[in-house]
């Protein structure tokens, strides 16, 4: 980030964070290194279609929970994934 102006405070799986102004929900899962095929993003309590991701701009405050689809036996579980 080049400033503090440039900066937002958003909360990622319940961890504040500090991240750059302008960044896309899709910018956010890539800079976290985050493969988009099989997570949910939750922002503010609204599920994202996935279309969204590079549309939707994150803004101070956000609140975004990154789910991932874990397979497996007869159901498959839906996980928090942890963001680094």
């Amino acid at each position: 980030m080049t400033g503090v102006q440039d900066a937002i405070h958003i909360h990622v799986n319940g961890q504040a964070r500090t991240w750059r102004s302008g960044a896309t929900v899709a910018d956010l899962l890539q800079d976290l290194e985050i493969r988009t095929e099989r997570v949910a993003v939750e922002l503010n309590l609204e599920i994202l279609d996935r279309a969204a991701f590079g549309q939707r701009r994150l803004e101070n405050g956000d609140r975004v929970e990154i789910l991932s689809f874990i397979g497996g036996g007869a159901a498959a579980r839906i996980e928090p994934v942890l963001a680094s």
